[in-house]
């Protein structure tokens, strides 16, 4: 049977092994093991709510690109081809950055600041990003699969 000193340290290393305790010296070179403090509630829910506001405006803004484009006229399999698209070049994130072009937005324009003729407020309106895309499109490819084509072959459109 072990000591009550054996079974504490046996307990600790156990504790320190699985992380759910930080070790600390204490007086003389003695290990004294302290639980680790658990993140705040909020900053826990904080951090859960992100992904969840991120896909759920990710589902806005695939919504609002489908209206513009059936507003425009082309069909469903144009949209799968735009959804393809986008999701490549930016996850239809409104707000997403390459740090190598420095293409922004949605439909990854380059510069950024081409989207302005579409809206002042292209840097934060996925509506605006859209608009601009689908006219981008329609004017160099037009349609969304003949930019999917070309993305296919070229890695860019």
């Amino acid at each position: 049977m072990p000591t009550p000193r054996r079974t504490s340290a046996l307990l600790v290393t156990a504790a320190l092994a699985a992380g759910s305790v930080t070790s600390t010296a204490g007086p003389a070179g003695a290990s004294a093991a302290t639980p680790k403090a658990a993140p705040a509630t909020a900053e826990r829910a904080k951090k859960a709510q992100k992904p969840r506001k991120i896909a759920k405006r990710v589902t806005t803004n695939k919504a609002t690109g489908k209206r513009l484009a059936l507003k425009r006229g082309w069909k469903s399999a144009q949209f799968r081809c735009l959804t393809r698209l986008w999701q490549r070049e930016s996850g239809w994130n409104h707000l997403a950055r390459n740090g190598g072009s420095g293409a922004y937005g949605i439909p990854q324009a380059l510069p950024g600041r081409k989207m302005a003729s579409a809206g002042k407020d292209w840097r934060h309106n996925p509506r605006t990003q859209i608009k601009w895309g689908l006219s981008y499109i329609k004017e160099r490819y037009a349609t969304p699969c003949g930019a999917w084509a070309h993305f296919r072959a070229r890695g860019w459109y």
